[in-house]
């Protein structure tokens, strides 16, 4: 027989560019990275708003230290204070030096020196009409200006609930300062903005630092996933691995394998569960196939067994009448009745086996309401003539009825009887026929008191063409039967939604009992 592969080939490859190790790996390390990128982002923008944020609250904690001149002297006006510096609107003063230099280190500074001085760090003064000064003083540096519009709503910010924040903006030489912002009056003094900025430089160095260890950490963990990662995969799909070489052992003689129904994995269990349940289906598919086709090569030999025994005794009268047995009289009638004979039991096997065929194909039943008591006391006659010298006795239940076609009914009761007359002695032969009901069924038995029917041969009773041993072959042959009644007789009480048994006590002859719903509904009935 030829192997049935259940899967085309191993499915398995390390190397297959379709293997699922493959794709599971390649998959989890690629969601890993995409997990990766999304925190390495994430801890870009977090902790450039800390450094930048940290960096703006240190300035503003500088600013807090200016002179006190600046920020909250009544009557402080920007002007008289000349506070700004002289080599940036090209005035010379180098013999009067500036109040708030002598205020801040207390001593004379000359004209061409910067008023005020914060390391790496820009300062500017935006008065309250918006007129913006750059009190830098540095050749590198120059404090960046935003426009009018921010600054006098920066002011009116500060006026009602203050400033606490930064911006970040660039400068004229396209340098990115952080820059924060402080009123430059005090209570009741003329407002102004004093603002001081940083170079972002040293800070965005800082997270771009972070940011490159973060990056090699994680191609570093993507390499160690990558080799912890094989081996658990290896280990968990073995399951798997040892399921495809089952599948590979199995072929239509080797059916009866199966997988182990535990392995620890909640969905490799389900696909062995499923797949048993197929192999179980294939088996049992396969078994009734082989003993179809058993049981159909020995119907068509019985079959032709049976048709060959007829068709020979017509041909070997017809040779004899050819051959001048016409001429006489009594060989022409011997010859005539046996052939008559002979086609008589031709045709009844003939319609024996379309009758089966029938039956076969979903049998179509007249029912109608129908008593079995009087159905059988109507054929009481006929059966009685069947019987000859045989004792027959029929113990029938009154009123026991139901939905049945009565002559296929009828058919089952004359099969039956035929049987039990056909193996009882034709003096001595008792046949009682029997009719009981219960709740929900009526049971027709037919007893004889026969040479009974072997235990080995109680199974096979209702195959076609069955036979337990020469002699009752034999005797089926005398009386013109070929082993289908029986058959017959089935497939009608099970149209019915029946069922039908034979008992065979040692030295007791044979019972057949057939069992009938009283309320019959089939679906091959009209």
């Amino acid at each position: 027989m030829s192997r049935l592969k259940l899967i085309p080939g191993r499915i398995w490859s390390m190397a297959a560019p379709r293997s699922l190790r493959i794709q599971l790996l390649s998959r989890s390390l690629l969601v890993l990275a995409v997990l990766l990128l999304l925190i390495g982002a994430l801890q870009y923008v977090i902790m450039k708003d800390f450094l930048y944020r940290n960096q703006a609250e240190t300035m503003t904690s500088q600013m807090r230290g200016l002179p006190k001149e600046l920020f909250g002297v009544p009557g402080f006006v920007p002007e008289r204070w000349n506070l700004r510096v002289p080599e940036l609107d090209g005035e010379e003063s180098s013999d009067a030096p500036s109040a708030a230099g002598r205020a801040m280190d207390g001593s004379d500074h000359p004209g061409n020196q910067p008023l005020l001085f914060l390391p790496d760090m820009s300062i500017a003064y935006i008065s309250e009409d918006g007129e913006f000064t750059d009190w830098t003083g540095a050749a590198d540096r120059v404090s960046p200006q935003l426009p009018t519009e921010k600054y006098a709503a920066l002011q009116e910010q500060f006026r009602h609930s203050g400033h606490s924040g930064y911006e970040v903006v660039q400068d004229e030489t396209g340098r990115e300062q952080l820059v924060v912002f402080r009123p430059a009056g005090g209570p009741g003094a003329p407002y102004g903005l004093i603002q001081v900025g940083k170079d972002t430089a040293p800070l965005q160095s800082i997270v771009l630092r972070q940011l490159l260890t973060f990056a090699g950490l994680s191609a570093l963990a993507l390499a160690c996933g990558l080799m912890l990662y094989l081996p658990l995969l290896r280990r968990t799909l073995h399951p798997l691995n040892r399921m495809v070489r089952t599948v590979e052992d199995v072929n239509a003689g080797n059916l009866s394998i199966r997988f182990p129904s535990r392995q620890g994995q909640a969905e490799i269990d389900a696909l062995a569960h499923s797949f048993n349940g197929m192999l179980e289906r294939l088996e049992v598919s396969f078994d009734s196939e082989r003993e179809a086709k058993e049981q159909m090569r020995r119907f068509i030999a019985d079959a032709s067994h049976e048709l060959r025994t007829p068709l020979t005794s017509i041909h070997g009268f017809l040779e004899v009448l050819l051959r001048g047995a016409a001429a006489h009289p009594e060989q022409l009638e011997a010859s005539l009745k046996s052939m008559l004979g002979e086609s008589t039991r031709m045709k009844k096997l003939v319609e024996d086996l379309l009758l089966l065929a029938k039956l076969d194909r979903r049998p179509e039943l007249e029912l109608r309401e129908t008593r079995l008591d009087s159905l059988i006391s109507e054929m009481e006659p006929h059966l009685r003539m069947l019987a000859k010298q045989r004792t027959v006795r029929f113990v029938l239940t009154g009123g026991v009825g139901g939905r049945y076609d009565a002559n296929a009914v009828k058919q089952v009761i004359l099969n039956l009887f035929s049987n039990a007359v056909q193996h009882t002695d034709p003096e001595q032969g008792v046949i009682t026929v029997t009719l009981t009901a219960s709740h929900m069924e009526a049971m027709l038995s037919i007893r004889d008191n026969g040479c009974g029917i072997p235990p080995e041969h109680l199974p096979h009773v209702f195959d076609r063409f069955y036979r337990s041993d020469s002699s009752r072959s034999r005797s089926r042959r005398s009386h013109g039967g070929a082993g289908l009644g029986l058959s017959i007789t089935r497939s009608i009480v099970e149209a019915h939604g029946g069922s039908i048994h034979a008992i065979s006590p040692p030295g007791e002859g044979a019972a057949f009992e057939v069992k009938l719903p009283l309320n019959a509904h089939c679906g091959h009935c009209k």
